[in-house]
């Protein structure tokens, strides 16, 4: 056997082992792409939203109080701010008691005369007294943030903010001051609220309550103490290297800490990927990104 020939055949050999390298070499990346995937991305699982009573029968003050407690941590996505993550609104374990201190006090501008009329006021006109470093950027504290909760996407009827305001009166450990509902404006545990599924973003904004915090595109209702989310779709594509327009949105609805805006905190709900369906999100993606 020739030296040309040794040459060629030991060329072939390198040859197919740097075949062999390549081939195990994609291998590897294509286990561990399904492997990120599959255990990496966090799942969107679908589930139902908080189970909430039915307004119909006489109650007692104690269900109507745990109503309260339901909408506060519920429906009236109240935590979602006034919670010592972020300090992003004032605490409310004690306003019940300090309510007639707010009615004196000098920057109060509403028309309440009770403590129980300024709880009241300060869910349906939270301007009227602006807790001291709690307002919107640039107002000197004379605007809140907090939007209306009898309209928007939050929409609570006013037998349901008596029972906030029972809540809040009955935590703080102060007289309940809110008359009880009659008749078919009452509470009774009843079957379940069948599930909604939202059928467009409008929808699903209201459900996740996202104009809470976010200035959202074509929402009348909205809050600012988090980001602008009518920017996303100019500035989405190129906030993460290596991410699409689309898996950024993606990450920030359903993994929120994992990139925080420059200038806010953490704080927002990292549980919405066990709580919306995945067309709800979609929706959300694409309507962020104008593609709706």
């Amino acid at each position: 056997m020739g030296r040309q020939e040794i040459f060629m055949r030991l060329n072939n050999v390198r040859g197919g082992a740097e075949l062999v390298k390549i081939l195990l070499f994609s291998l590897s990346i294509m286990l561990a792409f399904v492997g990120f995937a599959r255990f990496g991305v966090p799942l969107v699982v679908p589930a139902p939203p908080p189970v909430e009573e039915k307004l119909s029968g006489d109650i007692t003050m104690e269900q109507y109080i745990a109503l309260g407690d339901k909408i506060f941590n519920g429906k009236g996505t109240c935590t979602l701010c006034h919670s010592p993550v972020g300090g992003r609104a004032p605490l409310l374990a004690t306003v019940g008691a300090i309510a007639a201190e707010r009615l004196k006090d000098e920057r109060y501008k509403g028309k309440a005369t009770t403590p129980e009329e300024y709880l009241h006021e300060s869910m349906v006109d939270p301007s009227a007294f602006v807790v001291a470093g709690f307002g919107k950027t640039g107002t000197n504290d004379t605007v809140s943030p907090m939007p209306n909760v009898s309209k928007g996407s939050i929409g609570l009827s006013d037998v349901e903010i008596g029972a906030v305001i029972s809540y809040m009166q009955s935590i703080a450990g102060v007289e309940i001051t809110v008359a009880l509902p009659t008749g078919d404006a009452a509470v009774s545990e009843d079957e379940p609220a069948e599930i909604k599924v939202a059928e467009n973003a409008q929808e699903a904004y209201a459900k996740f309550g996202c104009p809470m915090c976010h200035v959202i595109p074509g929402e009348e209702e909205s809050g600012d103490v988090g980001p602008d989310l009518g920017k996303l779709k100019d500035t989405a594509a190129g906030r993460k290297e290596g991410y699409s327009a689309e898996q950024f949105v993606i990450e920030a609805v359903i993994n929120p800490a994992a990139d925080i805006a420059e200038g806010y905190e953490e704080g927002m709900p990292d549980d919405f990927g066990d709580q919306m369906m995945v067309t709800e999100l979609n929706m959300i993606v694409n309507h962020l990104l104008g593609k709706e």
